[in-house]
Parts: C-alpha cells; structure tokens; sequence
C-alpha cells in the first residue's frame, strides 16, 4: 500500500509537471521586429583657444617669440582665423603697441616663421586659411618686438583677440 501511495504521488507529480510545460508551451512567445530612423544635423561648428604670447625681458635688441592659436572645427569646415589690432589706443593690425600707462613698445605678429606676412583680421588679406578635421589644430603666431625702442622700463602688455570666421 505504501509503494502504491508513493508511486500514485510520483505519478500526480509527473503530471502536474507535465500539465505544466504543456501550458508553457501553448504560450510560447512569438516576436514580430520593425526598424526606425536615427537622424541628426550636424552644423559647422568651430572653437577656438590661444596661449599667450610672452616676450620676456627686451634690451632694445629684437626679440622673437612665438605663441599658439588652437582651432577645433568639424569636418571639412573651411575657416579663417584673424588676429586683430589689440587694445591699445591707436594700434592697427600693422602697428600693433603693448602699454604701460601713456607709455607704447611696438611689436607685430605674423603668421610665418620668416616673419614677412601680417598677421590681421580682413578675411581674405591678412588671415590665416584651414580646414577642420575634427580634432584641435595648432596654428603658431610669431611674435616680433623689433630693435631700438629705448622705452621707460616697466612691465608692458596688450590683448589680441582671435576671431575664427568658418
């Protein structure tokens, strides 16, 4: 009696277990797929940073130096980079002054090493051409105090901004 009792269970549990998968399987899953676009619009962009130009110590004997202006454009993107004539009263791109209180040191600033092409700011004359690719590009400004300025000693300064047309 006892075996019949055990195996009357095994068998109850073999059919609920069996009646189980059954329902499982009366409710398999059936998946059905669709697609969707992703889209953007990218815009010509472009960012730009410089370092600063530091001429040190000048004794009336020309001093060169040289400092970085960083564009960061998107791909393909034409730009031009111009420097402009600073801060200080009666600058131009071509005479450009660093101060201290009524007191002017000329410099210039070129955008070759050889030191014969201004560096302004009308596009198409006197800027500096590129075309982004994506990643920071370094482009160098070569700075000029030339000879004999027998100035008042002090510390003189100007503020150059650099204005990327893209």
């Amino acid at each position: 009696m006892k075996n019949k009792i055990f195996s009357s269970a095994i068998l109850a549990a073999a059919s609920a277990l069996a009646l189980g998968l059954a329902s499982t399987a009366a409710y398999a899953v059936t998946t059905t797929t669709t697609t969707f676009q992703v889209t953007a619009n990218v815009q010509a962009t472009c960012l730009v940073s410089a370092t600063p130009l530091a001429f040190g110590t000048y004794n009336g004997t020309v001093n060169n130096k040289t400092s970085n202006v960083n564009v960061t454009c998107t791909n393909t993107t034409p730009y031009n980079v111009g420097l402009d004539a600073g801060t200080s009263t009666g600058a131009t791109v071509t005479t450009r002054k660093m101060v201290n209180g009524s007191n002017t040191l000329g410099y210039s600033l070129f955008r070759d090493a050889a030191q014969t092409l201004n560096w302004g700011n009308t596009v198409g004359t006197d800027t500096l051409t590129g075309t982004g690719n994506g990643s920071s590009q370094s482009l160098t400004v070569y700075g000029q105090i030339p000879a004999n300025q027998y100035v008042t000693p002090n510390s003189y300064a100007d503020t150059i901004t650099a204005t990327v047309s893209y």
